[in-house]
C-alpha cells in the first residue's frame, strides 16, 4: 500500500505489510496533529535548548580558510549537540511523540551508533524501554557507542544476517515492530523508510538549517555561496539544506562514501556511481545499490554512518531535480581532510561529517574570500577512535590495545 502524499516526485511512500497500516494510520495522526498543534514545537525547542546544546555553535575556521585562500569556511558544530551528533535532534522529537502516543517501548536501529546512543539516552530521559539493532560489523567498529548504549540501559542486538551492516539491523527492527506494534515506537533515524518517516524526521532536522541561516547572515551578512553536508541516509543533510533550499543562489552538495574507488566496488555511492538503481525496499521506494536482479549489493566505508545501501527519497528527489549536486569522497581523502581539520583547528569530525569536508576542502579555493561555505559538522570523532587509530596505523596506539588485552586476560 503507498500514500501518495509520502511521495516527493517519484521517490518515498508507505509500501508496508497489512499488519503494520493500523500502526501507520496512528502514526500519521499523531505526527499530523503534533504537526498542527503550535504547542508541540515550542516544547521540542525548549527541550532541545535545556537538554542538549541548542542552537549549536556556527564555528568560522579561520586557519583552514587562509589555508586554502578562498571562500571562508564556516563549521555548524551538531559534535556539540547532547550525545555528539544531530541524530538528537530527531530522536528527542520522536521521543515526544511516543509519549503523546502513550507507547512505552522504542526500538531503533543504528549504524554509527551516535542514533543508538541517543535513542538510549531519550529511552532514559522519557522513561521507556529501549532496544537496538546494530549489524555486528558495526558492534565491532564501534564498540564504545555499544558501551553507552548498554550502561544507558538499553539492550542492544547484534544482527548477524547479511552483510551486519545498517541495511540489515533496520530489517530486524521492522521485524520487532510487527510483533511488538501496539505499545512500541519504531525511532527510524534517518530520512528514510516508509511515510511518515522521511517528513518527520526531516522536520525535526530542520532545526540545523534555521539555526545556521540565521547565523550565517549575523556573523557574515549575508547567505553562504555553498552547503556542505556528507549524505548516508541524509538526515543531515536534510537537516541543513532546508534551511536555503527556497535560495536559489545557494548551491547545496551531498558528499557520499567512495569508499575504496568506485571502480572497485567497494563503496557506498547511490547517486554519484554507476551502481544503484530504482527500487523498492525497507518499506519506500528510491536509489538503491542493487544488481539487475534487485538483490542489494555489499556496501563499504571507512564512516558506518554511510555504509547504507539506500539514500532519501526527499534527497533522490531534489538530486532528479537538480537542486542538490552529490560528490564522492574516498576513504583515503577522508583521513586526509581529518588529520588537516585536526591539525589546523583542533576539530576532530566524525568520520561520517570528514566526507563533508573532503569536498568543500577541493572547491574552497574556487571562491573568494567575499564567500562563505558552511559544512554541517553532523558528529564528533571520538566515536571512531579505534578505526581512526588503525587507519592511521598508530604504533602507541596498537600497543596500548595490546597491553590492556594483556591486562584484561590476566584478570580472567
Amino acid at each position: 500500500m503507498t500514500d501518495k502524499k509520502g511521495y516527493y516526485g517519484q521517490w518515498g511512500g508507505a509500501f508496508i505489510p497489512e499488519v503494520l497500516h493500523e500502526t501507520f494510520v496512528q502514526l500519521n495522526a499523531a505526527y499530523n496533529d503534533a504537526r498542527a498543534d503550535s504547542a508541540f514545537w515550542k516544547e521540542y525547542i525548549a527541550l532541545m535548548g535545556s537538554y542538549s546544546c541548542r542552537p549549536t555553535p556556527l564555528t568560522h575556521v579561520e586557519n583552514l580558510s587562509r589555508h586554502f585562500n578562498g571562500a571562508q569556511i564556516f563549521v555548524k558544530r551538531e559534535d556539540l549537540n547532547h550525545t555528539g551528533a544531530h541524530k538528537a535532534n530527531n530522536v528527542m522529537g520522536q521521543g515526544l511523540l511516543v509519549r503523546r502516543m502513550g507507547k512505552k517501548r522504542v526500538i531503533a536501529e543504528t549504524g554509527a551508533g551516535q542514533h543508538g546512543v541517543a535513542t538510549a539516552t531519550m529511552a532514559a530521559r522519557f522513561g521507556f524501554e529501549c532496544t537496538i539493532y546494530m549489524g555486528e560489523e558495526d558492534v565491532m567498529r564501534q564498540r564504545p557507542n555499544v558501551f553507552w548504549m548498554e550502561k544507558l540501559g538499553a539492550t542492544v542486538v547484534p544482527v548477524t544476517s547479511g552483510a551486519r551492516t545498517l541495511k540489515d539491523a533496520m530489517n530486524e527492527a521492522f521485524r520487532d515492530w510487527v510483533t511488538s506494534m501496539d505499545d512500541t515506537h519504531y525511532v527510524i533515524g534517518t530520512v528514510c523508510g516508509p511515510h511518515p518517516f522521511p517528513e518527520m524526521v526531516a522536520w525535526f532536522q530542520s532545526i540545523i538549517g534555521s539555526e545556521a541561516r540565521k547565523q550565517i547572515t549575523e556573523v557574515f551578512g549575508k547567505l553562504p555561496s555553498r552547503v556542505y553536508a556528507c549524505v548516508g541516509g541524509g538526515s543531515n543533510a536534510m537537516g541543513v539544506f532546508q534551511g536555503f533550499l527556497d535560495d536559489p543562489d545557494v548551491e547545496l552538495i551531498g558528499v557520499e562514501a567512495g569508499g575504496k574507488g568506485l571502480e572497485t566496488g567497494r563503496h557506498a555511492t547511490r547517486l554519484t556511481g554507476d551502481d544503484a538503481s530504482a527500487g523498492v525496499a525497507q518499506g519506500y521506494k528510491t536509489m538503491f545499490l542493487q544488481d539487475d536482479d534487485g538483490q542489494m549489493r555489499d556496501t563499504h566505508s571507512v564512516a558506518a554512518g554511510l555504509d547504507y545501501i539506500g539514500v532519501s527519497p526527499i534527497l533522490t528527489d531534489l538530486w532528479e531535480k537538480g537542486r542538490v549536486r552529490f560528490a564522492t569522497a574516498t576513504d583515503d581523502e577522508v583521513m586526509n581532510a581529518l588529520d588537516l581539520t585536526m591539525k589546523k583547528e583542533g576539530i576532530i569530525p566524525a568520520l561520517e561529517s570528514a566526507h563533508a569536508f573532503v569536498q568543500a576542502y577541493k572547491e574552497a579555493g574556487e571562491l573568494t574570500p567575499d564567500d562563505a561555505i558552511i559544512i554541517n559538522m553532523s558528529g564528533r570523532g571520538d566515536k571512531d577512535i579505534f578505526t581512526i587509530a588503525h587507519a592511521f596505523g598508530d604504533p602507541s596506539w596498537k600497543e596500548f590495545i595490546r597491553e590492556k588485552g594483556a591486562e584484561y586476560a590476566a584478570e580472567k
